[in-house]
C-alpha cells in the first residue's frame, strides 16, 4: 500500500494533538468532579462511582457529539449531578439496611481544596447570591450529616448553587424543575442548614476545646469531660457491621461521658493521634500498628455538641497512621 503523504501525516499528528489536549482537559476536571459528588453521596466510594460512570458516558458520545459540547467541564458537572440525583434514592434505601448507625465519611481538611472556589461556566455568571450559605472547600462532618437530611433534589441544587455557584437555569435541567422552583428547592436547602448550625465558634476555640476534651478522656477525669459536654451533646458511631458499635444514638452529657469512659477502660492499649480535618482538629484512633477509627467534633458555646466517631473501615481510607 502506498505510503501516507507528508501532508497526510502532518494532519494526522495534528488530530492525534487536538485529541491528546481533549482528553487531558476532560481529565484535569476529575478532581473537581469528585469533590462535587463526594457532597452529594458523602462517601468517597459512592463519589467514584459517579465519577467513573461520568466519563463512561463522554467516552460513549460520537466525537462529533463531543466536538458539539462547547464547555466540557459544565457538560460533566451537569451529568455528574444527574447521576448522583438518581443514585441518592437507592442509596437512602440501602441505607436502611445498614448495619447501625450511618455516617458521612469523614476526610482530611484540604481532600478538596480549590475545587468550589469559581462557577465552572464563567459565560453564566451565578444568580443572585442573596441568602446564599456562607462555605469553603472544606467538606465538614457537620455540614454533610445536614445534608444527609435533605431530599435529593435539594441536596443536589444546593451543592450545584451554593457551592459550585451554578446558576439555577442550569440546575432546573438537572433536576427536572422549573428556575423558580429550582431556587426554591435552594431556599428550602438552606432553611436545613441554618437550622443545623448552632453559634459557630472559631477554628481555634473549637480546636481548643476539643484538646481539653482529649487530654479529660485519656486522662479518665469524668467531671473535666462533663464539663466539656454540652448538656444535649450526641454521640454516633458507625461500625458498618464490622466493627462492634452503639446501635443507636448515645445522648446525653453524662451517657456520653460514661461510654466514652467505659471505652477507654475496655481498650487501654488506644490511643488517640491528633489530624487535621474538615471540622478542624480530630483525633484518629490506634490500637498498637492498627487504625481503629477516627473522631471528629461539632462545637458550639465553648462545649462539644456532636461526637462523630467512624469505625468502618470502608470509611478510613484516607486517614494514615504516620
Amino acid at each position: 500500500m502506498p505510503k501516507d503523504s507528508p501532508a497526510e501525516s502532518t494532519d494526522s499528528g495534528g488530530v492525534e494533538r487536538d485529541e491528546s489536549r481533549a482528553l487531558d482537559a476532560v481529565m484535569t476536571e476529575r478532581h473537581r468532579l469528585l469533590s462535587l459528588a463526594f457532597r452529594m453521596m458523602g462517601t468517597l466510594a459512592d463519589a467514584e462511582d459517579v465519577v467513573q460512570e461520568t466519563y463512561v458516558r463522554w467516552y460513549r458520545l460520537e466525537p462529533e457529539e463531543r466536538d458539539r459540547i462547547a464547555t466540557p467541564a459544565a457538560w460533566l458537572m451537569r451529568v455528574a449531578s444527574r447521576i448522583s440525583l438518581d443514585l441518592l434514592g437507592s442509596a437512602r434505601a440501602r441505607r436502611e439496611t445498614y448495619v447501625g448507625q450511618w455516617l458521612p465519611e469523614p476526610v482530611p481538611a484540604d481532600l478538596f481544596a480549590g475545587t468550589a472556589k469559581a462557577p465552572l461556566d464563567s459565560g453564566h455568571p451565578a444568580a443572585d447570591p442573596l441568602e446564599r450559605v456562607t462555605l469553603d472547600d472544606a467538606v465538614s462532618m457537620a455540614l454533610l450529616t445536614v445534608l444527609e437530611a435533605m431530599t435529593p433534589a435539594e441536596r443536589v441544587t444546593f451543592v450545584l448553587h451554593d457551592v459550585f455557584s451554578v446558576p439555577f437555569d442550569e440546575i432546573a435541567g438537572v433536576v427536572g424543575r422549573s428556575p423558580a422552583a429550582a431556587r426554591q428547592l435552594a431556599t428550602s436547602a438552606r432553611r436545613h442548614v441554618r437550622r443545623g448550625r448552632r453559634a459557630q465558634v472559631s477554628a481555634h476555640q473549637h480546636d481548643e476545646v476539643v484538646r481539653a476534651f482529649h487530654d479529660a478522656t485519656v486522662g479518665g477525669n469524668i467531671e473535666d469531660l462533663l464539663r466539656l459536654l454540652a448538656p444535649d451533646v450526641e454521640l454516633r458511631v458507625d461500625g458498618g457491621g464490622f466493627v462492634n458499635a452503639a446501635p443507636r444514638v448515645v445522648r446525653g452529657s453524662d451517657h456520653v461521658a460514661r461510654w466514652l469512659m467505659g471505652v477507654m477502660r475496655k481498650q487501654p492499649a488506644l490511643r488517640l493521634e491528633r489530624r487535621d480535618t474538615a471540622d478542624g482538629l480530630g483525633y484518629i484512633l490506634r490500637s498498637g500498628g492498627d487504625r481503629y477509627g477516627m473522631m471528629t467534633f461539632d462545637v458550639s458555646a465553648e462545649c462539644v455538641t456532636n461526637v462523630w466517631l467512624m469505625l468502618n473501615p470502608m470509611k478510613l481510607t484516607n486517614w494514615s497512621l504516620d
